[in-house]
């Protein structure tokens, strides 16, 4: 499935986004998405994720609280709402799918988007 991510930018430290993941090419109903991120010098690391029937939900410990994952199987499309934004947020944001259960370690996923920029300035 090919996964195209939007909805990055700059904001200001507590100001809000959100990002879209739409996908082409296969119907998004029987994969499982997770929102990784990667800022400069450090491995990408696991955000959020959510099975394709959105019954199962996982975030991050350090974004709980501020960001909500969603999806919406008839657009093809995976949210990531993220509020109460801090300068630690700064990174490229991507989305993944994978068949089966969600998961939070990114070998677990063989369909990338190519990320979109958040930047959030102090």
């Amino acid at each position: 499935v090919q996964l195209q991510a939007s909805g990055g930018g700059l904001v200001q430290a507590g100001g809000s986004l959100r990002l879209s993941c739409t996908a082409s090419g296969r119907t998004l109903r029987a994969y499982a998405m997770g929102w990784f991120r990667q800022a400069p010098g450090k491995e990408r690391e696991f955000v959020a994720a959510v099975s394709w029937n959105s019954d199962d939900i996982d975030y991050a410990d350090s974004v709980k609280g501020r960001f909500t994952i969603s999806r919406d199987n008839a657009k093809n499309t995976v949210y990531l709402q993220m509020n109460s934004l801090k300068p630690e947020d700064t990174a490229v944001y991507y989305c993944a799918a994978r068949r089966g259960n969600l998961a939070i370690y990114p070998l677990m996923y063989n369909d990338w988007g190519q990320g979109t920029l958040v930047t959030v300035s102090s």
